[in-house]
Formats: C-alpha cells, sequence, structure tokens
C-alpha cells in the first residue's frame, strides 16, 4: 500500500469510530444541555446497550452461528436490533433518571454527580455478574462485501454504519430545532425556571432527554459490537471517556459540537495510531482537549446556552 492509500484507510477507520463516539457523545451534551448534569452512569449504559443488542441477536436465531444476510431480510434485521437496543437503553436511562436522580434535582454541588458515578459501577457490576468477564463474540448478521479502489478497501459493514449513524443524528437534529418538544428542549437549556413559568412540563422534557440520549448510547453500542465483533463489560469506560472528551471539545452543550467532537476524536485515534503509536493516542486526544479548553474553553463551536450561575 502506497502512504496515500494508507492514509485514506485510516480516514475510513477514523470516520467510522467518530460516528460511534458521536452518537455517544450526544447523549452527554444533551443532558447537560438541559440540567447541566455530567452524567457518568452513560458509560455503561452505552456498555448495556450493546449487551442488549447482542441478546436481541441471539434471541432472532443467530448465537453461534455465522448466518450473514443480504437486501431486505439484512435491512429488516438491523432495523429490529436497533429499535430494541435503543427502546432498551432509553427505559434504562429514564428509569436512572427517576429513580436515582430526580430526588437530587434540587439538591446543590456534587452529589447528582456522585450518584451517576454510584449507579454507572452498579452497572458495570450487575453485567461482569450476569455475563461473566470473558468477552462476548458477536454473530453478525452483515456481510464482509468490500470494494477494492487501490490499496483502499471500504467495506460495506462501514457504509451501512455511517448511514445508520447519519440519520440517527440527522434525526436527532430535526427533533430538536424542528418540533415542540425540541424548542421545549431548547427553553430549559436556556433558563429552566422561565420555561416553567410558560407552562413547559420539566419533568417531561427531561424524561425524554434521558431517553434520547440514552437511546443513542444504545445504538453507539450496538455499533460497537457490529463493528469489532465482539462486548464486554469492560467497554464503556474507554469509549464513554473518549466520547465524553469529544462533546467538552465540540462544546458541551452543543449537538453539532457533539458530533464535530466525535468525528476529529475518531480521526485522532485511527490516524495517531498509524502514524505515531496506538499507546500515544490517549495523549494525544487529552492533550487536544486541554490545548482547546486553554484557548477556546467553550469548546470548538461553542456552548448552545449560558452557564446559569
Amino acid at each position: 500500500m502506497s502512504n496515500w492509500d494508507i492514509l485514506l484507510q485510516q480516514i475510513i477507520n477514523g470516520v467510522s469510530l467518530g460516528a460511534m463516539y458521536s452518537l455517544l457523545a450526544l447523549g452527554f451534551t444533551m443532558v447537560y444541555g438541559i440540567i447541566e448534569l455530567i452524567n457518568f452512569a452513560h458509560f455503561n449504559v452505552f456498555m448495556v446497550g450493546s449487551f442488549i443488542a447482542m441478546w436481541t441477536l441471539e434471541a432472532m436465531g443467530f448465537a453461534g452461528q455465522s448466518h450473514v444476510l443480504y437486501g431486505l431480510p439484512l435491512a429488516g434485521i438491523l432495523i429490529a436490533v436497533f429499535v430494541v437496543t435503543m427502546l432498551g437503553s432509553g427505559i434504562l436511562g429514564v428509569a436512572i433518571e427517576r429513580f436515582a436522580l430526580r430526588p437530587l434535582r434540587g439538591v446543590a454541588g456534587t452529589a447528582p454527580m456522585i450518584t451517576t458515578i454510584g449507579v454507572s459501577y452498579i452497572l458495570y457490576n450487575v453485567v461482569l455478574l450476569g455475563a461473566g468477564a470473558d468477552s462476548k463474540n458477536y454473530s453478525n448478521p452483515m456481510p464482509n462485501t468490500a470494494w477494492i479502489f487501490g490499496g483502499v478497501t471500504l467495506r460495506l459493514r462501514e457504509v451501512l454504519l455511517w448511514t445508520i449513524s447519519l440519520v440517527l443524528m440527522v434525526a436527532l437534529n430535526y427533533f430538536v430545532r424542528r418540533t415542540k418538544m425540541g424548542k421545549a428542549m431548547r427553553a430549559m437549556a436556556q433558563d429552566q425556571e422561565a420555561a416553567r413559568m410558560v407552562g413547559i412540563d420539566v419533568d417531561r422534557v427531561v424524561i425524554i432527554t434521558f431517553f434520547l440520549g440514552s437511546a443513542l448510547a444504545g445504538a453507539a453500542g450496538l455499533i460497537f459490537g457490529l463493528y469489532y465483533n465482539y462486548t464486554s463489560y469492560l467497554i464503556g469506560y474507554t469509549s464513554g471517556l473518549r466520547a465524553f472528551t469529544a462533546a467538552v471539545l465540540g462544546g458541551i452543550g452543543n449537538i453539532p459540537g457533539a458530533m464535530l467532537g466525535g468525528v476529529v476524536i475518531g480521526l485522532i485515534e485511527s490516524l495517531g495510531g498509524q502514524y505515531i503509536a496506538v499507546r500515544w493516542t490517549d495523549i494525544i486526544i487529552f492533550s487536544l482537549l486541554v490545548l482547546v479548553l486553554v484557548l477556546r474553553p467553550s469548546g470548538l463551536l461553542g456552548r448552545a446556552a449560558p452557564t446559569r450561575s
């Protein structure tokens, strides 16, 4: 492979990683934009989502099989798995908000954030005890169809995952920008008390925010499993931390910023691993984060709403 081919191949890999990080970062940025809370439980909602997807595939008869589908059957299976995974993850996010965070909503200080850390460890250990410490292989229904352009390989699974991620991100952006509930979310991001005074149901908006953010985390967990063909109780920390970095890098509370940050982090991980060393990628990622925060504290695209005092 020529140097140009290697560069293009790593860009393809980086965009694939970036799509996953972007979906996961959107959950962080939505919750922060509405209630200014860093939800560290989101790390392991992503991990649980990958297991929900694996169990759904197994329930559909793909356990232990190299059962490959094409055309409409493949599209039907992927849609069904994404729907089940996103619903399950979304319900988990709503349960976290309702039982762990709502009682603390009026509490000042770090108690709500510390609570999300506790919930994250509960999810981590429940999956560890229930599924075991070994990595679990995905029975992937997607074919290994690929197109080769010189020394560059573009696989069908990457095209499908890009398409699915783009559809979800565009749909979320439309929802937030164009629907009545989306306008209520933006109003709350500006001023929660003023939104309450004009009749916005704050609890309902918060629940929908947690549902959507967690559903996107579940979709990212499924993409992780389909891309890497495995899952584990350990995947939440590394992927979640990079997605959180993407949200901050783009401007936490800013939906387009989370998308941009995810792609940037994915490209850094891919290109850094190729041209420098894999062990240096985290140093590069977090050094860039520190540099951006020093020079532009609001992130690359800025916060969508001012921070309330």
